[in-house]
């Protein structure tokens, strides 16, 4: 399968941004917190949410996802150790650690998987899970947790990981006592997932800081609850609207979630104008090089890199990206130089020289983000651009060709 661009194509037009997936899977994991129904809204309907979705079959969650609105019933958890297959197809599966270990008291999980950008170790939910009393035991593949009753502890991160916070909120909810993260992440779906967890009945303090205070409580009940846009897939078809010298306006992102990647935008020409649920770029034909170097939250995202870099491949001048985050993130590079990119990489930066448009190449995606860094390359080049490994991409947009095509985009998929 294949998604065929015929570039050159400005796009106008007014998108519409789903919930977003690294909110939707920590919220979905929280959801073995509790017994009973809960009913989240603005679910995406992705490859990775139907993952998690699998693995909460497995420990006796009932699931029924319709028109982006998941119910999860949960009777009585099942014993049963996570399928190796499901986590090693997406890291996030390991946010189940945190929750069955509350709940259960043992848990015998599958190292994760992922997308190939590096090494993303667990070492630091581990180091948390340490702290809050749980036995860790390591070997072949695969790790042990043990607890006969956590107990609140104070954890410092070494590194401000996202999913390492999450998971370690999650466990440390119902541990006896209070429980300070301190270097906590301070991404907006961290804050989500507190705002999930506290509406089931948690005491959660400092979420959105470097520290997270958790006073445990004996137990949470299931909720109704909405999950925050995608200012990923916001900043994608920002970066659409920019590479294409086009206008683009996108309903339901939040304007303080995108503050780094606006501020780029802005940086290189292009107009950024902002209201209350609706952000329009109206873009420069060429913009401005710039520099950038990937910070967590609320510093420039690593999950935008690629797609600037695409972006900036083509705007006047030279461009530095550095990247801080994961070790292994420009893997896309090749693949944009077959489009007549002028980019070289060096250590942890990307050095990026502008040039006039790219040129349609037969390409492959290696993982999510490079996926849509050529999607990007795609709809600015002259002719047509055939992209291979959608399955990486599926894994992060919802219908992303047809919310092109309703943007003027010329793109198909072909079997």
């Amino acid at each position: 399968m294949k998604l065929k661009i015929e570039g050159g194509v400005r796009l106008t037009g007014e998108v519409d941004i789903i919930g977003a997936k690294n909110s939707a899977l920590p919220i979905m994991a929280a959801t073995l917190l509790t017994t009973g129904k809960n009913i989240l809204h603005n679910i995406p309907d992705l490859k990775d949410v139907h993952t998690m979705m699998s693995m909460l079959e497995v420990f006796g969650a009932k699931l029924k996802l319709k028109k982006n609105i998941l119910q999860v019933t949960i009777d009585e958890l099942n014993h049963i150790d996570p399928p190796e297959d499901q986590v090693k197809q997406m890291r996030a599966s390991f946010l189940v650690a945190g929750p069955l270990l509350a709940r259960l008291g043992k848990i015998r999980i599958p190292l994760p998987g992922g997308c190939q950008i590096g090494s993303r170790p667990v070492d630091l939910h581990l180091k948390g899970f340490q702290a809050l009393g749980a036995k860790v035991a390591s070997e072949h593949g695969y790790v042990e947790l043990e607890s006969k009753g956590l107990k609140g502890a104070s954890i410092y991160l070494d590194l401000p990981t996202v999913t390492g916070t999450e998971n370690i909120m999650m466990a440390a909810v119902l541990a006896k006592g209070k429980t300070e993260i301190i270097n906590a992440a301070k991404e907006p779906e961290v804050v989500d997932l507190a705002n999930a967890l506290n509406k089931m009945g948690a005491k959660i303090k400092g979420a959105g800081t470097d520290r997270i205070e958790i006073e445990g409580v004996d137990a949470l009940s299931p909720i109704e609850y909405t999950i925050i846009p995608d200012r990923i897939e916001a900043g994608t078809f920002l970066v659409a609207g920019a590479i294409t010298g086009g206008e683009v306006t996108i309903r339901g992102a939040r304007k303080e979630h995108l503050g780094a990647v606006l501020g780029k935008l802005e940086e290189m020409g292009h107009k950024i104008e902002a209201e209350d649920d609706k952000i329009t770029i109206v873009a420069k034909s060429v913009g401005k090089a710039c520099d950038i170097t990937t910070a967590p939250y609320p510093g420039f995202p690593t999950d935008m890199q690629a797609l600037f870099a695409s972006l900036l491949g083509v705007s006047k001048g030279t461009s530095v990206i550095t990247e801080t985050i994961f070790d292994r993130r420009f893997g896309f590079v090749d693949e944009l130089v077959r489009m007549g990119a002028n980019m070289k990489v060096q250590g942890n930066t990307l050095i990026v020289v502008g040039v006039k448009r790219y040129s349609g190449a037969s390409v492959t995606a290696g993982d999510l983000r490079a996926g849509a860094a050529l999607i990007m390359a795609g709809l600015n080049a002259d002719g047509i651009t055939e992209i291979s490994g959608l399955e990486h991409i599926e894994r992060g947009y919802e219908s992303i060709d047809k919310k092109l095509k309703l943007l003027g985009a010329k793109v198909s998929i072909e079997l």
